[in-house]
């Protein structure tokens, strides 16, 4: 079985964005540390304009597979975000692979789900839906609801396991692995410390998330992106190192 690809979320670089460097001046360290897909944050645009273009002219030249991170709701009020097509043609100028979004407030939807989102979903860009650090679109039951409604209606969007993003809303990651496996398309994977009051992400093996047995559980042929703020070129290698290593060992 081939190897997942592993992802280099722009999390990673959070301190060198913070201190004001763009994406398309954080892009070619990842390039340097051996990514060849990454996963651009829609927040950490300063300058639309500016720097989309620059994105996408950075994958054409080094053959880079994008993929594009929004934090937005699929649902708003109840209703369809207006905003979602936006996000597809800022896509389509990036020239991104997939698109993750959050659920938002399905709960209040009463409409066809075919005839709202099939439209979206046929713009030749994967769209997922991750569980975030909220109750309306984090926690098990929601997320679970919204995807089996999706397989119902024989729309063709997926799903974003966020491995972390558990413990925030009070969420066993394992059990919700276990529920959730079947609608995976790709994998955020990361450690949290659960110890204090409440959780930390940090490096892989910093924490005491078993992500190698939540691994174990998901699909083993899905890309898999290391995701969480680091400080050290080093520390990034490690997990890339470690991701690898298992599943080399599998």
């Amino acid at each position: 079985m081939a190897k997942p690809v592993i992802v280099a979320n722009l999390l990673l670089l959070a301190d060198e964005w913070q201190s004001g460097k763009s994406q398309a001046e954080l892009i070619p360290e990842l390039i340097d540390l051996g990514f060849d897909t990454i996963e651009i944050r829609r927040e950490y645009f300063r300058d639309f304009n500016k720097e989309i273009p620059e994105v996408a002219q950075l994958a054409k030249e080094h053959n880079l597979t994008l993929y594009y991170s929004v934090p937005d709701e699929v649902f708003v009020d109840g209703q369809v975000n207006p905003k979602l097509q936006s996000y597809l043609d800022e896509g389509k100028q990036l020239g991104i692979k997939k698109i993750k979004w959050n659920t938002g407030d399905f709960a209040h939807f009463d409409g066809d789900l075919a005839a709202a989102l099939n439209p979206l979903i046929a713009q030749g860009i994967e769209v997922n839906i991750e569980n975030d650090q909220t109750q309306t679109s984090g926690t098990l039951a929601p997320v679970e609801k919204f995807l089996a409604a999706i397989k119902a209606a024989h729309v063709d969007l997926g799903y974003v396991y966020d491995l972390g993003n558990w413990p925030f809303v009070g969420e066993d990651p394992v059990a919700a692995a276990k529920a959730l496996t079947q609608y995976v398309r790709y994998i955020h994977v990361k450690d949290d410390i659960t110890t204090g009051e409440k959780p930390v992400t940090v490096p892989l093996d910093e924490g005491n998330l078993p992500w190698r047995e939540i691994l174990d559980i998901l699909p083993q042929d899905v890309p898999v992106a290391i995701e969480y703020p680091t400080t050290d070129h080093a520390v990034i290698t490690t997990g890339k190192d470690k991701v690898a290593a298992y599943y080399d060992a599998k």
